[in-house]
């Protein structure tokens, strides 16, 4: 990798497999509607042979803020591991087709490409069905070293640090990062996983991370603390927290530059899926974009608000263009460098 990249994201690489049927059909299946399931190799491969017409896209919570950034008009990278299977290759292909780098190559060995089969019901509850497959046999040498010498920041998903090598994948992060001077980022991603692996994220957070997003219910499953205790905390051991609060917007600080954010929805909130992927990804292309930690929540605030406006965690309009507006309305048309 020799071009430049605004952010390298590492985590789960997971093929969303979106289709509609009728509540007879999630009868049949035997599928708890809006629930989330995982499920087996061979209940996959079945539940996807029983599907009409279904679409595959390229998934996974940090592969969607990668896709969110380019679509801001930066550069960024993925790092996950496929399998060389079919849909190991439908990943490859529509993430590159997003104009996200992709380094890796498909893995002959293991498990099958990771999937969720997303059942969309006419009244658009949304019932998944997860298998994790090669997501959960990611290793540290899966992280390409020239692609993080090639990022100002690379970003983890913290759902990984819950796969067998975790914890390694992210020591291996933290050390290639040091070694070209890129810094990192981290997203919670879940309470569970912030309290399951309390102690070890707590003290890789401390040695290692320069920008740390979470929700308001991640931040308290980490520090056992509530609301603005919980943001004050991480703000005394972190250089940058960035913390979101669904509607209520969210919080972005740096020492003593410290600020609120509001939510900027675009409309009727149809679907949250990919709003903190897609917050993560604003705030990331203006930290790497000139821009300052006010700015960038708001740019960050734009992004999450459009992906939300529709079913799927992809952008569907031109963020760049609601960006250049919603900045030019608040009078931050240009990248300032605080």
């Amino acid at each position: 990798m020799s071009a430049k990249l605004n952010v390298l994201t590492v985590g789960n690489a997971i093929v969303d497999i979106f289709a509609r049927c009728d509540d007879a059909f999630l009868d049949r299946q035997g599928i708890g509607k809006s629930m989330m399931n995982l499920v087996d190799a061979e209940r996959s491969a079945q539940l996807y042979g029983a599907l009409d017409a279904p679409q595959e896209i390229s998934g996974g919570s940090a592969a969607n803020t990668a896709v969110g950034i380019v679509a801001l008009g930066g550069t960024a990278g993925f790092s996950g591991r496929v399998h060389d299977d079919t849909l190991g290759h439908s990943f490859i292909a529509d993430i590159g087709a997003a104009g996200v780098h992709f380094g890796a190559k498909a893995q002959p060995d293991g498990s099958p490409t990771a999937s969720s089969i997303i059942l969309v019901t006419p009244d658009a509850a949304r019932s998944m069905n997860t298998y994790l497959g090669a997501c959960i046999e990611f290793q540290p040498d899966d992280i390409n070293e020239q692609d993080v010498a090639a990022a100002d920041i690379i970003y983890l998903e913290g759902y990984l640090f819950d796969a067998p090598a975790g914890p390694d994948i992210f020591q291996r992060a933290a050390a290639l990062a040091d070694r070209h001077d890129t810094r990192i980022s981290l997203s919670l991603s879940d309470p569970w996983c912030a309290e399951r692996h309390r102690d070890a994220l707590s003290t890789f957070c401390r040695n290692h991370v320069d920008i740390l997003f979470a929700n308001e219910e991640e931040a308290t499953s980490l520090c056992q603390l509530d609301g603005n205790a919980a943001r004050d905390a991480l703000c005394a051991d972190m250089a940058e927290v960035v913390i979101t609060r669904g509607a209520d917007g969210a919080f972005a600080g740096r020492g003593d530059d410290r600020h609120e954010v509001a939510a900027m929805p675009l409309g009727t909130v149809t679907d949250t899926t990919g709003a903190g992927d897609l917050f993560a990804a604003g705030y990331l292309f203006g930290r790497t974009n000139g821009y300052g930690v006010r700015d960038s929540g708001i740019i960050a605030s734009i992004a999450a608000g459009e992906v939300i406006s529709h079913i799927g965690a992809r952008p569907d309009q031109n963020l760049a263009k609601l960006v250049e507006a919603g900045l030019a309305d608040t009078g931050l048309a240009t990248a300032s460098t605080n």
